[in-house]
């Protein structure tokens, strides 16, 4: 009596399903991360622009408060700035991702899953980016730091800063590595309720 071979029930032209391939399962985010130089040098340009945001925001501030001298008020103005610059950024990081430095510079904020920030996400975005140059700061208050070295301390402390992303697999700023966000090329981000690119949706 002889026993059928189980192999032979298996058509010729058959294969077994191929083993999944874990390089195939753990997909990098196709968003490839912008470049160190790009966002350094976007950082810089979006200094620059700053200085108008802030010039307009004092002037506001000291028009509508009648404030004559520059140290009346002067921790409420440093708050209402704070502020300001929250809703600045805020506002360009929930809408397409990109302040107007970014978009020269083709870089994009986005979540580590390629969706787009809510407002949430991009205030503690927002808080967390101070660490730049807070430990600069705190080092020359302690220091009681005068002259050039008031701008060379916190010049240090973000260098160090930007260092970090050497630390991250993914070369993103310890900041947006707690935040859960990420810096890339100038590609459109999705919003997290359509699933569209925000760029073909017309914001509200």
């Amino acid at each position: 009596m002889s026993t059928a071979d189980p192999a032979s029930n298996t058509p010729p032209d058959a294969s077994p399903d191929p083993t999944p391939d874990p390089m195939t399962e753990a997909m990098p985010n196709p968003l490839p991360t912008a470049p160190l130089k790009n966002r350094l040098l976007c950082m810089v340009y979006e200094a620059l622009l700053l200085f108008g945001v802030v010039f307009i925001a004092g002037w506001l501030f000291s028009t509508l408060l009648q404030q004559r001298h520059a140290l009346a008020l002067r921790h409420g103005q440093q708050v209402w700035q704070f502020i300001v610059l929250a809703m600045y950024f805020g506002w360009f990081w929930t809408h397409g991702g990109q302040t107007l430095a970014m978009k020269t510079w083709r870089v994009r904020v986005v979540m580590r899953d390629g969706q787009a920030l809510r407002w949430p996400r991009a205030l503690l975005r927002y808080a967390l980016a101070w660490l730049w140059f807070l430990p600069g700061l705190a080092l020359a208050w302690w220091l009681e730091a005068r002259g050039g070295m008031l701008l060379l301390l916190p010049m240090l402390s973000a260098a160090l800063w930007a260092l970090t992303s050497r630390l991250d697999p993914d070369r993103q700023f310890l900041h947006d590595r707690i935040a859960g966000t990420r810096l890339v090329v100038g590609a459109a981000a999705k919003d997290p309720l359509q699933g569209k690119p925000i760029g073909a949706q017309r914001n509200t």
